[in-house]
């Protein structure tokens, strides 16, 4: 198993690597970051268009460009100077990874607990009430766009605060702010409560396409030849679908939740806008528009891309390794 894992972490590197380079590419081509000055009325001395050229390494060659900020992020930590402003990228960025983390490892959670407990049900029971109804539901969240869902899910938590005279749901960013309750159970209370709605929202959409990748998978496996030959030896239903059926139908979606995992880590931008959360997903929109100036904060989008494409690498990783757990025949391919 040590050797499967060394191997995969070993062609991941080159990956990295590559993903950096693309990630610089891109961003250059993006557009030029100081044209909120360029295009100034009237214009800026010239002095000072020089000055932050010269601050943001836009006066060197893009070969120098790239190895300067690759050496300081992998040297230093360090993303680079934002465009605008004093905080630190790197601050930025992490704190950003932090609240979607947060936001996506509840949603996560409740989304694989449904999904597992549902998909397998409806595979046991197939053209059951219970697989019907499951289905109904699954492909009823499935088809609701997210943003819908979040905003009808935000305007009940506002009629019920409203109603009961509570701020019970936090609808607005991922803390109150001012914060009125500093204690422990205060700010426990309050992060709660900001995080209910998106994690219901997140939840649901992801369960309802996990549950049919579940209950696909087990009814593939459940009429496999290995599972009728531990049926026929006597082995107990439970002991069957548990130790036999359920582990191997887990593979499929083992790939399909870390991809996912990574890619609402990237910015579960709709949410995210719908809540205001201040996450990897408001991150990503306001280095577009340089906060509203035009143009791309080079540096902000450049350790937003390098760091998604870290965690996409990463969580195809764990799904390997996962693989290696869940079939042992693939440690070997």
């Amino acid at each position: 198993m040590l050797v499967f894992v060394i191997r995969r972490v070993l062609i991941s590197i080159p990956v990295l690597i590559a993903s950096t380079v693309l990630t610089f590419i891109i961003v250059k081509l993006s557009g030029d970051p100081l044209q909120y000055l360029k295009q100034r009325h009237p214009l800026p001395p010239q002095s000072l268009i020089q000055s932050e050229e010269h601050r943001l390494w836009l006066d060197r060659s893009w070969p120098s460009q790239y190895w300067h900020w690759i050496s300081n992020v992998v040297l230093h930590g360090d993303f680079g100077p934002p465009l605008q402003g004093h905080e630190n990228v790197r601050t930025s960025v992490l704190d950003a990874l932090v609240i979607t983390a947060r936001l996506v490892f509840f949603s996560v959670l409740i989304a694989l607990i449904l999904a597992v407990i549902t998909g397998v049900v409806s595979a046991v029971k197939q053209y059951s009430f219970t697989d019907y109804s499951t289905t109904f539901v699954g492909f009823l969240f499935l088809s609701m766009p997210t943003f819908w869902f979040a905003i009808l899910l935000k305007q009940a938590g506002i009629k019920f605060n409203e109603s009961t005279g509570t701020q019970f749901f936090g609808t607005i960013g991922e803390r109150s702010i001012p914060i009125t309750d500093t204690s422990f159970w205060g700010t426990i209370g309050d992060i709660v409560g900001h995080l209910i709605l998106p994690v219901i929202v997140l939840g649901l959409v992801g369960y309802a396409a996990w549950s049919r990748f579940t209950r696909a998978s087990m009814l593939e496996v459940l009429n496999s030849d290995y599972v009728r030959l531990a049926r026929s030896k006597g082995l107990s239903p439970r002991r069957v679908l548990v130790k036999h059926a359920l582990r191997t139908a887990l593979i499929p979606l083992a790939t399909v939740t870390a991809l996912d995992i990574a890619a609402l880590l990237g910015g579960a931008i709709i949410t995210e806008t719908v809540f205001q959360w201040h996450g990897m997903g408001y991150l990503f929109l306001n280095s577009l528009n340089n906060h509203g100036a035009g143009g791309v904060d080079m540096n902000v989008m450049l350790g937003w891309l390098l760091v998604t494409a870290a965690i996409v690498i990463l969580f195809n990783l764990i799904a390997d390794v996962m693989y290696g757990v869940l079939d042992p025949r693939i440690r070997h391919a």
